[in-house]
């Protein structure tokens, strides 16, 4: 286990790296990403073409960095919005309790039983392609996970004593959500975002690898592998580039959030005796 907290930072920096320069492709891309060269059709790569062009000419590396762009940001939107409805959901699921509890309870257990990528094919082939449809595919059936986990959670914290004691002295409700039961979700939580957010970027891929994701002449890295498959032998690096950017990025927020949520789960294991030393104070 000494090893993991190297291999964790390694993954930040790894992932720090790439999202500063997607972050940037409009200053360092080397060539217009939709520039064309016909002349320079699959070419390897070389000191012009770092990762060599595509069918139609264009650089590679400049596709890369400007799909990244796509990409990580509606996994990211996706992410953000999910946690913040499914956590909104579970925490008034188990406070509010009653039938309340029970029909949110059950709407998330059917929603969690359809397969995210079934669901979000479907609604995107229904409303069309594009950022908004993309978006709410996503949020359809993505906060479910979180609404489970802030419903658990909420229920173990509000059996604490600081809680309890909390209520007595005449706490509001939403006091008591916001002071003691939100910061004791903080971190499970994130991780679980790290999670979902690798699970959201290979989703957005697949759709857009599809062509249900970002229409040409813009790019992004589901896209590039779909225009990348036939030429496949002859270009190699046209379809290793993406798909080792898509592995790379799920895998470094993966093992962040698995970090997140180890650590998370031993801080949860010391809280008794946290809040026994704080009513003590």
């Amino acid at each position: 286990m000494r090893d993991r907290p190297v291999l964790v930072r390694a993954a930040v920096v790894v992932l720090v790296l790439i999202v500063l320069s997607v972050a940037a492709s409009p200053w360092i891309a080397p060539y217009p990403p939709a520039d064309q060269d016909l002349t320079a059709r699959l070419a390897p790569p070389g000191p012009d073409h770092w990762l060599g062009t595509d069918h139609l000419g264009r650089d590679t590396l400049s596709r890369l960095l400007d799909g990244g762009r796509f990409s990580l940001v509606i996994a990211a939107a996706a992410t953000v919005l999910t946690a913040v409805i499914g956590t909104g959901i579970g925490v008034v699921s188990a406070r509010r309790r009653g039938w309340l509890d029970e029909l949110l309870t059950r709407t998330s257990d059917v929603l969690l039983a359809l397969p995210e990528m079934v669901v979000a094919l479907f609604l995107v082939a229904v409303l069309g392609p594009g950022y908004l449809s993309l978006l709410l595919a996503l949020t359809v059936t993505g906060w479910t996970p979180f609404a489970r986990l802030a419903r658990a959670m909420t229920y173990d914290v509000s059996a604490r004593g600081f809680v309890a004691a909390a209520r007595v002295l005449g706490c509001s409700p939403s006091f008591v959500v916001l002071r003691h039961i939100l910061p004791h979700l903080a971190g499970p939580l994130l991780g679980q975002a790290a999670l979902r957010f690798g699970q959201f970027l290979i989703t957005v891929g697949a759709l857009s690898y599809l062509g249900l994701g970002v229409q040409p002449p813009q790019s992004d890295w589901g896209s590039m592998l779909a225009a990348a498959q036939p030429y496949a032998a002859r270009a190699p690096a046209t379809i290793l580039a993406p798909g080792l950017v898509v592995f790379t990025v799920a895998l470094c927020v993966t093992l962040i959030g698995q970090r997140i949520a180890h650590m998370s789960s031993t801080r949860l294991l010391l809280l008794p005796a946290a809040a026994r030393t704080e009513q003590d104070a």
